[in-house]
């Protein structure tokens, strides 16, 4: 396994890679890496010749300062980690790098509907800052093929929009969720939760697992209204509960017509934010 700091030694690698005729995967992550992150990788493996994976932080998607300063930055650990799932190659730059301060970095890009629901609603600017990234990223290493998580729903499916809207040839692959024995989501976030926030996190899987149970026996709207009342305990606030069509992201009051529905939510628990999914449809 080889790391590159900077882009011009990480291209000169990836040409060598595509004259001997191999094909390139790519998994974006911001490190703070998981079992979740390695699923990604192994998925790369599977279906590429080369797997690439960057670590980086990016700040233009942190639209709350404390968040940034509070990601946990874990290199060595996920460097082992990375080596272990049979990652080829790590890109590790600093933001100067990637955002050189001689160039003009901004990247405006019109999502619509995609981005004024659920997170984008909540977050506003994120998904800007997830597209600037991530078209730097494309630009980079050129990736066959992209493999990003479904915990990050929305996030996919705004990617999945950037590559038609940037007519990029790069296939765009979903892994699974990967839980806890409890069925909560991995998160690098959860390393941030205390015993009894650990111990109460569950809670939010099985409400989404508990909607997805009750689907052709309840209206869309009771369940919503039921899954809203399991987390109305005092440990959380919701942010949101929605149930939507899995292509717009809008919200649905029913499955007719209907190809692939979701349900999503973010609650926080105590300083954390937490969010999860489960495909209803």
């Amino acid at each position: 396994m080889k790391t590159y700091k900077t882009i011009r030694h990480l291209k000169k690698r990836l040409q060598e890679y595509r004259a001997e005729g191999k094909s390139i995967g790519f998994v974006p992550t911001m490190g703070a890496l998981h079992p979740g992150h390695i699923s990604l990788i192994e998925l790369s493996n599977q279906n590429s010749d080369i797997t690439v994976c960057s670590i980086f932080v990016n700040p233009t998607q942190f639209n709350v300062k404390e968040d940034l300063d509070k990601y946990p930055r874990t290199v060595e650990e996920d460097s082992e980690m990375l080596e272990a799932g049979g990652c080829d190659v790590i890109f590790l730059p600093d933001a100067d790098e990637i955002y050189p301060p001689d160039q003009n970095n901004e990247y405006k890009v019109d999502f619509g509907d995609l981005e004024k629901v659920m997170e984008g609603e909540h977050r506003p600017g994120h998904f800007a800052g997830v597209a600037q990234v991530l078209k730097r990223f494309l630009e980079i290493v050129e990736p066959d093929a992209m493999y990003m998580g479904q915990k990050d729903y929305q996030q996919f499916t705004i990617v999945r929009a950037l590559l038609k809207k940037l007519d990029s040839p790069t296939r765009l692959v979903m892994g699974e969720t990967i839980r806890e024995k409890d069925g909560l989501a991995m998160s690098s976030r959860n390393v941030r939760l205390n015993e009894k926030e650990r111990s109460i996190a569950p809670l939010i899987s099985k409400t989404l697992f508990d909607a997805k149970a009750k689907i052709g026996k309840k209206s869309i709207a009771e369940i919503k209204q039921e899954a809203l009342g399991q987390l109305d305990i005092p440990e959380f606030t919701v942010e949101y509960f929605e149930i939507a069509d899995g292509i717009t992201l809008q919200p649905i009051s029913s499955l007719n017509g209907i190809e692939t529905a979701v349900a999503c939510t973010a609650v926080h628990l105590g300083a954390v934010r937490l969010i999860d999914n489960v495909v209803l449809k």
